[in-house]
């Protein structure tokens, strides 16, 4: 972990969740020209052992980065039995370059594996190059069997990892 950054569970409707969400879909609206991200999330997603929600905090106790994963199985939105899904992977811009993304990355997957998740799952998009730049990097492949709400929009990437041998 960077130096001075501290990894923090919290619940998805913790206050510095939501004030890092409500930043993260100012980004999705202003490089999407959209709303932002309508996927319905519940805190309960992401309570464990069925998923996780992380936070960064800085030295000074500044969120500044956000994750989490929540448990699927087969559905109607292409999701498989024993998927993890990751969501509002975030990083304040003025803390970007610092690894933060890749750290809490590698713990939710982590997390995952040890709650017997079979396969990392995610939805980004096409204005999202850093974000699919990481993925790539960390071993996620891009996927043509699409899943999540944006399955249908040509923009959307879908991306997987297997988490078990």
């Amino acid at each position: 972990m960077p130096h001075g950054i501290e990894l923090r569970v919290v619940s998805y409707d913790h206050p510095d969740a939501v004030k890092l969400n409500d930043q993260v879909q100012l980004e999705y609206a202003e490089r999407y020209r959209s709303e932002g991200d309508a996927t319905p999330l519940d805190p309960s997603m992401f309570t464990p052992p069925h998923g996780l929600y992380l936070l960064a905090y800085d030295a000074d106790g500044t969120p500044v980065a956000s994750g989490g994963w929540r448990s699927h199985e087969a559905n109607d939105e292409g999701y498989a039995d024993g998927d993890a899904e990751l969501k509002r992977m975030f990083v304040v811009p003025e803390a970007r370059g610092r690894g933060l993304a890749r750290q809490i990355l590698a713990v939710l997957e982590d997390d995952a594996r040890a709650a017997g998740r079979l396969r990392m799952t995610l939805e980004t998009g096409d204005q999202q190059p850093e974000a699919i730049a990481l993925y790539l990097s960390s071993g996620y492949t891009l996927t043509d069997r699409k899943f999540g709400l944006y399955r249908d929009y040509d923009s959307s990437r879908c991306m997987t990892k297997p988490l078990q041998d």
